[in-house]
């Protein structure tokens, strides 16, 4: 594969530091992998930001966060330093309470039903969570609150199925709340 060297060398790294082998199976599987990433990675990318560019407009959403929006508090660095904003959208849903903030970020994502209800992160199917009581669980709520992590807040890592679909789902999850 033309170009392969640079994909392969951030993971020589990581096996020359820490010692772990792959076996061949599972080597050929990440290298079958790593031939398609630009192309993901550019899918993802746009599908992300226009997710964010909807959800921003949004009556049920208070704020969104994306590094390509313009609102982005780091939008100009994050311009500088990459050519996309990535696949992962932050965004706050509505709520005059930390505890309404919650059940409608829980409706949300319990009426979804395209997206992946996960933490998982780089899939090729978008996924949905709710990093306070997920990923952000077990640090103490003023850690949380000092890190930007509210009860309203929902993370989607943006995989490759068609935007309107995606819209859709979070369409039917917002129409619970």
């Amino acid at each position: 594969m033309a170009g392969s060297g640079a994909l392969i060398e951030p993971i020589f790294q990581v096996v020359r530091t820490c010692g772990p082998s792959l076996s061949p199976f599972n080597a050929w599987v990440l290298h079958k992998g790593l031939e398609t990433l630009k192309i993901r990675m550019k899918a993802h990318s746009e599908s992300a930001l226009a997710l964010a560019q909807w959800l921003e407009g949004h009556s049920a959403v208070s704020r969104v966060l994306h590094p390509a929006l313009p609102s982005h508090p780091q939008h100009a660095l994050a311009m500088k330093q990459q050519s996309a904003g990535g696949a992962i959208i932050s965004f706050e849903v509505q709520g005059d309470t930390p505890q309404s903030q919650r059940e409608n970020a829980y409706r949300l994502i319990n009426a979804v039903e395209v997206m992946s209800v996960t933490g998982n992160l780089g899939d090729t199917r978008t996924t949905i969570t709710h990093p306070a009581t997920t990923t952000h669980g077990r640090i103490s709520e003023e850690a949380r609150q000092k890190a930007g992590i509210k009860q309203s807040l929902i993370r989607i890592a943006v995989g490759l199925e068609e935007i309107d679909d995606l819209k859709a789902d979070l369409e039917r999850g917002f129409s619970t709340q």
